[in-house]
């Protein structure tokens, strides 16, 4: 990806050794759209088309979603769909031809699609046909009609598109023919389902009278999902989501707990495409929540909030030693809350604070890292949680506000933690901060906190009981409002930009959620999650912490290379049932899972946020992902914590919760003082760390015995530290 974030002082050393003055910071182009290497880049004519698309695509959720309700099913199967028609305009499938390559070698791959089309269209026009004949009262169409006149073509031109997607190169600019032909065949797969699932055929799904048109229009629309969530996301999640597939028809042939009775390909591929698959839990948030979200983002974006937020962070922060480490941690926090995903928070922010850091003095892995962990924590951060929260009260059925309520705390200690391990790492390394008159100014910025608004009536609306859509579309138009009181006006322009630019911005979550949806109907349909709960529970009849450290491998690895929605969708299917089976309460199980499912973007080897980190930094992947880790070591001990203290999740008398907060900050204070080796202004000795990890362990668990042990264990590090004699001049705070 590349973006167009923007400092003046970007060429020149920000912060130099002998205190030469700097050149003061002027932050801008964080709000700006970055662009990723495989959309593309219209112009004239298609640029006017493809914008007013993805305008209408936004428009059309506004709609639906606060004026005009439609049918469950049929509306998110219009939601996935337009994501997919806006995918295959905007994202190629292969890399685009540039002047050196000379004229593109692949044109056959033109008439190949052309010839593509004929099959396609013909699937597309015998819905039209079916719609009639139901219309005029027809209960069943015939197996040939749905066959071999709709099916077989349907499938033909959807496998084969796909694979002459891959070889077709084209210009940035020029649209694509084997494109056009996989947005005819997704129209053709949805206007099929939306003909059915609107009938008493509906019914007939996952039994043998169910009509076979749907298990090819199934078949086709889970192809096109997973092919643009390869384009959008990479291959790790198709890669996950093609092993559970293979499951399903392998399942009978394995042995042990793995192995189960067995599904045919059409009683299978008729229910995948139902609310327990592809439509399910997943598909509902992203076309409730999480697109209401993302529209939400794309006001502030348009209305240049996040600009605000970063000069906002650099003069809060700035001053202390290793300043931009710190302004990354707030910024981050506060962007990765709205954005959803951690890699794309990193891009989106990373691009200015990763250079910064560079300069004060931290290494390219250390700057890469800190960004990839404070992206990562933006999605365990209250009220939003990039859209987690919103999942898991779906999933659960727990009020939305309960776990908002719950997540604080937790935040609060993941991202106290990341301060302490960057603001050692600028203690060890005699880093200093930036000079008052190199900052934004404080007091002006205060005077423009208004932008802070369409965010507190998000919060409030929340909380006084209104629901997240009603909530979600309050704060998007005071966004649109607040500008008016800022350089940045909306006017109908503005407004239009915003809704184009959350249309594009969806595509990814919107087809990453479907894919995971994938996944979560066949962990449904094979009862894999139920053995899964059985091993969880045996496991725990050994010892129930290690039945935990089990349960948080295995969302990890289910995690790793997903998106923060995709990645808890699937552990929660997984994992989650076995937790609550051990008697654990629900919310703290998946709350368990939710954390480990997000810190899997910064656990290597597939550390999601750091490589993306790691590719503006400069810095080798696997290093910034092994410093990410360490940097983020918190976020894998505080689920823990609050699995043998409730107090940490709201769950407990006010003091209980007063006390569990503070004993585990200062548990987590030692926790990264023992990783960093720094410790009362010096560097640490090996029996100090070991002293300072036993007092933090013993802070962190909680209860007054643990947490007197661990003061005691904290003075004795301190005066071993005191003994050592070592001092070192003080920096700036």
């Amino acid at each position: 990806m590349t973006n167009t974030h923007k400092a003046v002082s970007e060429h020149e050393p920000l912060i130099p050794s002998h205190g030469e003055p700097l050149t003061p910071i002027v932050i801008e182009g964080v709000d700006d759209e970055p662009v990723e290497s495989n959309r593309r880049l219209f112009g004239g004519w298609m640029l006017r088309a493809v914008t007013a698309l993805a305008i209408l695509y936004s428009a059309f959720h506004l709609y639906v979603l606060n004026i005009s309700p439609m049918e469950s099913w049929s509306f998110r199967i219009v939601h996935v769909t337009g994501a997919l028609i806006l995918g295959y305009l905007f994202f190629s499938g292969s890399r685009f031809a540039t002047p050196e390559d000379g004229r593109p070698a692949q044109r056959w791959t033109n008439f190949a699609a052309l010839a593509l089309m004929v099959p396609a269209t013909y699937a597309l026009v015998q819905t039209g046909v079916m719609y009639r004949l139901m219309q005029s009262g027809t209960m069943r169409m015939t197996p040939e009609l749905e066959s071999w006149h709709y099916g077989w073509p349907l499938l033909a031109a959807t496998g084969l598109g796909i694979i002459l997607s891959w070889f077709h190169r084209r210009e940035r600019a020029s649209f694509s023919l084997p494109d056009l032909l996989l947005i005819i065949c997704s129209i053709a797969a949805a206007s099929y389902l939306l003909i059915i699932y609107n009938s008493p055929l509906r019914m007939s799904t996952g039994t043998s009278f169910s009509p076979v048109g749907i298990s090819f229009a199934a078949v086709a629309g889970t192809a096109l999902i997973m092919e643009m969530t390869r384009r959008v996301a990479g291959m790790a999640l198709v890669i996950i989501a093609l092993g559970f597939l293979a499951y399903v028809f392998s399942g009978p042939y394995m042995p042990g707990f793995l192995g189960y009775p067995g599904l045919g390909v059409k009683r299978f591929f008729s229910q995948v495409y139902t609310d327990i698959g592809v439509l399910g839990p997943t598909t509902a948030v992203s076309s409730t929540y999480i697109i209401l979200f993302i529209i939400f983002a794309a006001f502030l974006q348009a209305s240049k909030v996040g600009e605000y937020f970063v000069n906002f962070a650099f003069a809060c922060a700035g001053r202390s030693r290793g300043g931009p480490a710190k302004v990354s941690i707030f910024a981050s926090g506060l962007m990765g809350m709205i954005n959803g995903t951690s890699a794309g928070n990193v891009v989106a922010t990373g691009s200015l604070t990763i250079p910064l850091m560079k300069k004060v003095g931290y290494s390219k892995k250390t700057a890469g890292a800190v960004e990839a962990a404070a992206s990562t924590g933006g999605q365990i951060m209250p009220p939003i949680m990039g859209a987690g929260a919103f999942i898991m009260a779906e999933i659960t059925g727990i009020p939305y506000t309960e776990i908002a309520m719950a997540a604080v705390i937790p935040a609060i200690l993941y991202f106290v933690s990341v301060y302490f391990m960057v603001d050692f790492e600028a203690a060890k390394t005699g880093m200093r901060g930036m000079r008052k008159d190199e900052l934004p100014q404080l007091g002006k910025l205060i005077r423009q906190v208004y932008l802070f608004i369409p965010i507190v009536i998000l919060i409030v609306a929340l909380f006084m009981g209104y629901s997240v859509i009603r909530a979600g579309t309050l704060a998007t138009i005071s966004a649109a409002v607040v500008s008016w009181l800022s350089p940045n006006k909306m006017g109908l322009a503005g407004i239009l930009k915003a809704l184009e630019l959350a249309g594009i911005m969806a595509i990814q979550i919107i087809v990453v959620c479907a894919c995971a949806g994938v996944i979560v109907g066949v962990i449904s349909l094979t009862g894999v999650g139920s053995r899964f709960s059985s091993l969880l529970l045996g496991v725990a009849d050994a010892s129930q912490f290690l039945a935990l450290v089990f349960a948080m491998l295995i969302s990890i690895m289910l995690g790793m290379g997903m998106p923060t929605t995709a990645a808890y969708a699937v552990a929660a299917s997984v994992v989650a049932p076995g937790l609550i089976q051990l008697g654990i309460d629900p919310l703290t199980a998946h709350f368990f899972v939710f954390y480990f499912a997000v810190v899997s973007a910064i656990t290597p080897p597939v550390a999601l946020a750091s490589f993306a980190a790691a590719g503006i930094s400069g810095a080798n992947p696997m290093e910034t992902s092994m410093e990410s880790f360490k940097i983020g070591l918190a976020a894998f001990i505080v689920p823990f914590m609050f699995f043998y203290n409730g107090a940490l999740l709201m769950n407990d008398t006010w003091l209980a919760i007063a006390q569990a907060l503070i004993t585990a900050t200062v548990g987590v204070y030692l926790l990264s003082a023992a990783v960093q080796g720094w410790f009362a202004n010096h560097a640490a000795s090996w029996l100090v760390r070991v002293m300072l990890v036993a007092a933090a362990l013993l802070m962190i668990e909680g209860g007054l015995l643990t947490d007197v042990l661990g003061v005691g264990a904290a003075l004795i590090a301190f005066a071993l530290q005191k003994k050592r004699g070592r001092t070192v001049t003080p920096h700036t705070l």
